[in-house]
């Protein structure tokens, strides 16, 4: 079954066999990630072009790897070594690369809706990679295959999810994947740092997606917390007196770890500000699934190049 879509721009829009699909197909990329030799011929002859206008580690090396790893060619272009320094418009640079004839661009934006615009004009497959505040679906997408991982499954899950809510694309992502598959979904965070009216903003789903301005309320009986970094660069500020008080009444510790099940995970996407949104003994600690979730992202990120830039 082949996803029934050109581009992959959000988890709202996905059906949940599309998300299955992806999911499944990860779990066959993940075994060949564990080989000697990681790289399998699928997608040779195909050019995949990583086009970030925002900083990244994990995403864009991930995309990487992953493109490499299908045999394909990658091109990586970052906003500093572009044109755009020069004063070309987005929409200008899309529309020369699409005239090298690629096969995916994956693009990451600091504005909302960017890659949807961009998918509107080219024949390649366009892949979110984070768009402004909006949506990161490939990171929703490989949370869930790490959680499905060590859970076995997801209808009946709590998780939590807890931090700066407002301006993260990776909670609004999970919030609709986890609930489409079944899990109920806690948002948690400073009053000030959640979005009003986002759990009616969510399509109706198996489970369901709740928020909370207490972290204990989210923590108690969670399967699974999820920690967001406070994106200070999205802030025009006065959203919480200081990164110390914020630590204080929303950072993770083992203490509040207590709260939740004995056998609960817990995820962050990256980057960790350690102190802040989460101690290190957390970071590091028997529960943490922080690495596996960058592992895992090397085998979605094959899946969904595969599935969209693979052909019939």
């Amino acid at each position: 079954m082949p996803l029934h879509r050109k581009d992959l721009l959000g988890i709202a829009d996905l059906e949940v066999e599309e998300i299955k699909l992806i999911l499944d197909t990860a779990e066959t990329f993940r075994d060949i990630n564990q080989r000697q030799i990681k790289k399998v011929p699928t997608l040779r002859g195909k050019t995949i072009i990583n086009l970030f206008f925002e900083a990244s580690t994990r995403t864009r090396t991930s995309f990487e790897i992953a493109a490499k790893r299908l045999s394909a060619d990658a091109i990586n272009i970052s906003a500093s070594s572009s044109s755009v320094v020069k004063g070309e418009t987005l929409i200008d640079t899309v529309m020369n690369l699409q005239a090298m004839a690629p096969d995916a661009i994956v693009i990451r934006h600091s504005s909302s809706g960017a890659p949807h615009q961009i998918a509107k004009l080219v024949d390649a497959a366009v892949i979110n990679a984070g768009d402004g505040a909006h949506e990161h679906p490939t990171q929703a997408l490989l949370d869930a295959v790490t959680i499905r991982q060590k859970k076995s499954r997801m209808t009946g899950l709590k998780v939590a999810i807890i931090g700066d809510v407002l301006h993260s694309r990776v909670a609004r992502s999970n919030a609709h994947l986890l609930s489409k598959l079944g899990a109920h979904v806690v948002l948690a965070g400073p009053r000030t740092l959640l979005p009003f009216g986002f759990e009616k903003m969510v399509a109706p789903s198996e489970g369901s997606v709740t928020l909370v301005d207490s972290i204990e309320e989210a923590i108690t009986d969670a399967d699974v917390v999820m920690m967001l970094r406070i994106q200070l660069e999205r802030q025009a500020g006065g959203f919480f007196p200081s990164l110390r008080e914020y630590s204080i009444h929303y950072g993770l510790n083992r203490r509040r770890l207590e709260l939740a099940k004995p056998d609960v995970v817990v995820l962050h996407p990256g980057p960790i500000n350690r102190g802040i949104e989460i101690d290190s003994d957390v970071a590091d600690g028997p529960f943490s699934l922080i690495l596996n979730q960058v592992s895992n992202g090397v085998a979605v990120r094959m899946a969904v190049l595969y599935l969209l830039a693979a052909g019939e």
